[in-house]
């Protein structure tokens, strides 16, 4: 993101300030930043060329004022630049202050520094010292005129008499000297000082006795301009530093402008809107996209903060809800820092001092991490840190893991960040979790929407409901055999039939009872919901007597129950097996894990008749007879239901 922004900016502040963006904490000032962005941006929408001067060679200047350096004409030809285009940058912005007011402000906090312009416009033009520098300059500078001229003349006279012997019509210079190039047999003919020779030895470079007096005074001349032109610079330089203040203000501002004006090209860019800022976790985005993504993502609906803190987000795998994370994380990120984000009009965003994640799988080799220990060591550090002013963005809770553990766990943490009062955005394939969320308050559900005929995620999220993971028609169209699909189909409602068929076992056994004979025992229940995962319910320790428990409801159509039935015992909470039919009394005898008991025919209801318990020709009394002559039996062939092991005889 930085680098984006960066990229839009044409001076080295503009770009250092880009690079050094972060996000802030204070909403005040947040929203101050959005609306002076949201002001530049305007102007860029409605094609404004905003003359931000380039600080071409200001940085220099800035960190070499006041060191006692001496600035070269070139340092001084890049300070009038800048001087001249803060000027005409003071200019525009001053014709934009109706239109952008916060802006223009900037613009005129700086300081014009015409005298220094137009001392240094005056000394210097085009990377030269001009002769009306200082009168001293002028005198020189005529001498020297003088000086070349007349020993031009000389060199033409001086070529014109020694055409015949000069190796090439041309003069040359030799450590700064004026020479003729003469033969080398000629060399006697010509009064003067040999100052070099050619590699091959056939031309000598001669200085002419006639030039070497106008020669010397011209270098003489040369020395006093140099000194002259010395001790301009060195005025300017003083003058300059005089302004030293006023110049790393105006360049300041010019960096904040151009990084203003850089952050508005981003925002033109991806059609960054300005939002309104609080510090009550309240989150309400319309048509919101990943910055990074463009007009590609289909647009986010997002809401948070209002009735629910906490958003549990269900759907298929490659379905946006990873996106949706990202999407929220990295536009709290640029709210903060005072970027406008891609979202409709009027959107709401909360402030928050931390944003805690865990997206990815976060294993590490060198670490000996797996990908359940990385998310624990991610929740772990986010739990400590939680406050109210945090927002928790965590991908696929409970993964990595049992399943069943990894959902109990999920709901605690999600419990516990939820009474640290912090705002959580969480996806999840788990039902459960999906249930919880459903329940508690605080918390809802949502899901990304999926085209069940062409099986192509819409990437669109619906608050409010739950969603599936559809891994049956996603593996299928990815080339999945149908078989194995069929077979998983089978192989879950089997454990749903289970689920339904024992869903309550005593973990202490009922004593058998006969008539008004009974004897009390603490009852506890342990409910089984799947083969991973186990919820336990432990019934208060009381006495309870199965014939002085309340009858079925009159309302309740009362029935002959037969031997194999499966009934339950409402006052119990319990299920058991007919395994004698009513006698003369309307007693039925029951089997509940492997005891029998005695219960009035009005205090059960039927559950799941024998016929459909046990299809086939299976021999009940060998099913209901007591587990110890079960274990007797050598049978080769056996059924079983989660929670209840069913022996049956081997076939023949």
């Amino acid at each position: 993101m930085q680098k984006n922004i960066a990229d839009c900016a044409l001076s080295y502040l503009g770009k250092r300030y880009a690079r050094e963006l972060k996000p802030m904490t204070d909403a005040h000032l947040i929203q101050m930043r959005l609306n002076e962005t949201a002001e530049a941006t305007a102007l860029v929408r409605f094609g404004a060329s905003v003359p931000i001067p380039s600080l071409e060679g200001m940085e220099t200047i800035i960190d070499l004022l006041g060191t006692g350096y001496l600035f070269s004409e070139r340092d001084f030809s890049h300070l009038a630049q800048f001087l001249r285009s803060c000027a005409q940058l003071m200019k525009y912005m001053d014709s934009k202050s109706g239109v952008a007011p916060i802006v223009s402000r900037y613009a005129s906090s700086m300081i014009l520094m015409e005298s220094l312009r137009s001392e240094i416009e005056r000394c210097i033009h085009s990377g030269r010292i001009q002769d009306q520098a200082s009168k001293e300059l002028v005198r020189i500078r005529k001498k020297m005129s003088v000086n070349e001229e007349r020993m031009k003349r000389k060199l033409d006279s001086l070529i014109s008499k020694h055409r015949s012997i000069m190796q090439e019509q041309v003069v040359s210079q030799r450590n700064g000297r004026t020479v003729l190039p003469i033969k080398k047999e000629f060399r006697k003919h010509v009064k003067g000082s040999v100052l070099d020779e050619s590699g091959s030895g056939q031309t000598v470079y001669i200085e002419p006795a006639e030039l070497t007096g106008l020669q010397m005074e011209l270098t003489s001349l040369q020395a006093e301009e140099s000194r002259e032109e010395m001790k301009i610079l060195g005025d300017l330089t003083d003058l300059a530093e005089s302004y030293s203040r006023e110049i790393a203000l105006n360049t300041e501002t010019v960096g904040v402008l151009d990084f203003l004006f850089a952050k508005a090209k981003y925002a033109a860019a991806i059609d960054g809107q300005s939002v309104h800022v609080n510090s009550k976790g309240k989150v309400n985005l319309q048509r919101a996209r990943h910055p990074l993504m463009g007009p590609s993502m289909i647009p986010l609906d997002f809401s948070i903060g209002y009735t629910y803190s906490s958003l549990i987000i269900t759907g298929p795998n490659t379905g946006g809800k990873t996106v949706a994370l990202k999407t929220l994380g990295l536009l709290t990120l640029m709210m903060q820092s005072g970027l406008l984000v891609p979202v409709h009009e009027g959107g709401e965003m909360a402030v928050y001092e931390q944003i805690a994640v865990d997206i990815g799988d976060g294993q590490s080799l060198e670490q000996a991490l797996s990908t359940f220990s990385a998310h624990i060591r991610n929740m772990i550090t986010i739990l400590e840190e939680a406050n109210p002013s945090t927002l928790v963005l965590i991908d696929e809770m409970a993964s990595g893991t049992d399943p069943g553990e990894g959902v109990g766990l999920s709901i605690a943490m999600l419990e516990e960040l939820h009474r640290c009062g912090a705002t959580v955005v969480a996806t999840t394939h788990f039902g459960e979790i999906k249930h919880f969320a459903s329940a508690a308050p605080g918390f809802e559900n949502a899901r990304m929407e999926f085209d069940t005929v062409s099986l192509q995620p819409l990437y669109r999220l619906r608050i409010g409901e739950a969603g599936e993971s559809y891994a049956y028609s996603i593996a299928l169209k990815l080339g999945m055999p149908k078989h194995i699909i069929d077979r998983s189909k089978s192989v879950v409602d089997e454990a749903a039939l289970a689920k339904n068929t024992v869903q309550v076992v005593l973990k202490e056994l009922l004593p058998q009872t006969d008539g008004e004979n009974h004897t009390s025992v603490p009852v506890s229940m342990e409910r089984t919901d799947s083969k991973e995962h186990h919820a336990h319910t432990t019934v208060p320790n009381e006495t309870i007597s199965p014939n002085d428990a309340p009858l079925v409801s009159d309302s309740a159509p009362i029935r002959d129950f037969r031997k194999g039935d499966r009934v339950y015992v409402a006052y119990l909470d319990q299920a058991g097996i007919v395994s004698i039919e009513e006698d003369n009394r309307g007693q039925i005898e029951v089997m509940i894990r492997g005891r029998k008991l005695k219960i009035h025919k009005k205090r059960l209801r039927l559950h799941i008749s024998a016929d459909e318990l046990y299809p086939g020709n299976y021999d009940l009394d060998i099913v209901l007879e007591s587990k110890e002559n079960r274990k007797k039996r050598k049978l080769m062939g056996r059924k079983h239901v989660e929670g209840l092991q069913i022996e049956l005889p081997p076939e023949e």
